[in-house]
């Protein structure tokens, strides 16, 4: 079994506002556009069919083993600290599904900013009594004064950029004294190499979707 199989999401397809949840499939390499695409840029896929989020159109997030693999630093750390999980962005809930799948978690909150992303993915995850959605912007939710999360993860970008360093450094300074174990977000280190070629004169060859 691929090691990423039970990390992909059960979401269902639907439609709210401009956001969209679909299945898509990915063929043969050389045989499909798609495969060919994601191979192109490094970030080949299996044949399989996978579920994609989108905003007007445009792909935010899938559960292809590509972008799993970009969660599995903070999915490894809850693994293993397990207790009480933040998680900004709730996305197709890659992240809330390995959390929730954890004994060792005792409770995750996660802060998303459009209502339609909440109305779409939620009700795959909100049976669980250890889970709170709260409908709110990462930059200004007020925590509770007496939380200490073990383990906070920022994911709220669509796409891997250096011009997304600035916010999350804010949101580390934000979120810094409420954390008791570690802290990350999505591709920092991926975008750090970036800005670093780019200081270094050289230019970024793609932005990944």
């Amino acid at each position: 079994m691929n090691i990423y199989e039970p990390y992909r999401v059960a979401v269902p397809e639907g439609v709210s506002g401009d956001w969209q949840v679909s299945k898509f499939t990915v063929g043969a390499l050389g045989k499909d556009s798609k495969r060919l695409y994601y191979a192109l840029q490094g970030r080949d896929v299996p044949e399989g069919t996978y579920t994609r989020l989108t905003h007007n159109r445009e792909v935010v997030m899938s559960d292809t083993p590509s972008e799993i693999q970009d969660h599995m630093q903070v999915i490894r750390h809850i693994e293993l600290l397990g207790g009480y999980i933040l998680v900004n962005g709730l996305g197709l809930g890659v992240v809330l599904k390995a959390a929730l799948a954890s004994p060792k978690v005792k409770h995750v909150e996660v802060v998303e900013i459009s209502e339609d992303v909440i109305r779409l993915v939620s009700p795959t995850y909100q049976a669980d009594p250890r889970l709170t959605i709260h409908h709110a912007d990462a930059f200004t939710w007020k925590p509770p004064r007496d939380i200490a999360w073990t383990v906070v993860w920022h994911d709220i970008w669509s796409d891997i950029c250096t011009d997304n360093l600035a916010e999350m450094a804010k949101l580390h300074r934000r979120y810094a004294s409420k954390v008791a174990g570690w802290q990350g977000s999505w591709s920092k280190e991926l975008c750090l190499y970036y800005r670093r070629r780019e200081q270094r004169g050289s230019i970024n060859p793609w932005t990944f979707a």
